[in-house]
């Protein structure tokens, strides 16, 4: 049976209890304060639901993630990267990303990104909670992807491109970061071919959920400030 979140209490039902179809349903109502989005991320489990709908928590099972060591950069997106076609910078407009991840696609018009999720997302980069990686051809906005950062997991939560290999680039320069910054895990939460060409795999949830124990309160080294990307040292 699917738990109702009380409005007055951050708890979330253990994993155990997400529904196996749909794949991962644990949970529903509650709101989106930045207090309950940070439990919601080192429970487990992150929202997902489109207009109009109540406000869905889901914890899959399998888990989609990627080990920074482990990142796959296909021979084309290094010449990509080698040529220094974009720009990459962090945190440098934040607002900017989430719009754009939020815009209609060609293959959907709706998204799940509303305007009380984009809120909800800026005021967790306000708290430090949420970063954005900006991809840029001159001084235009051509791509980047947004998600938050605890102890050494990194959360993906959406990406957009509106150039060729623009989403890419920012992701692998993000990925090489991440590494450099002592990073263990992203979580990509559910499984594409985009992700798997880079090299992220499933791991049991149960095996997630260890992580999250064992990574949420390490240190990490990460500089976020906003910046050209190739100032950390990591050459794309």
């Amino acid at each position: 049976m699917l738990t109702w979140l009380r409005r007055d209490s951050l708890a979330f039902p253990p994993l155990e209890k997400a529904l196996r179809e749909p794949n991962g349903l644990l949970a529903a109502g509650g709101d989106l304060s930045a207090d309950r989005l940070v439990q919601a991320y080192r429970h487990g489990c992150f929202p997902w639901f489109q207009d109009g709908q109540p406000i869905l928590w889901w914890s899959p099972d399998p888990r989609t993630v990627l080990r920074p060591e482990h990142l796959h950069v296909s021979r084309s997106l290094a010449k990509v990267m080698r040529r220094q076609t974009y720009r990459v910078t962090f945190d440098q407009d934040f607002a900017a990303v989430i719009r754009a991840c939020a815009a209609p696609r060609s293959y959907a018009n709706e998204t799940w990104i509303t305007r009380d999720m984009q809120e909800a997302y800026l005021e967790l980069h306000r708290r430090g909670h949420a970063h954005s990686v900006e991809v840029w051809a001159g001084d235009e906005l051509v791509g980047g992807l947004y998600g938050l950062a605890m102890g050494t997991l990194f959360f993906g939560e959406s990406m957009f491109s509106r150039a060729d290999n623009a989403s890419k680039v920012g992701f692998a320069t993000l990925v090489e970061h991440l590494r450099h910054w002592g990073f263990v895990l992203i979580d990509c939460q559910m499984p594409t071919q985009h992700l798997h060409s880079f090299g992220a795999t499933s791991i049991p949830r149960s095996v997630f959920a260890d992580c999250l124990r064992t990574c949420l309160d390490q240190a990490n080294n990460a500089d976020w400030l906003p910046r050209r990307a190739g100032q950390a040292g990591i050459h794309s």
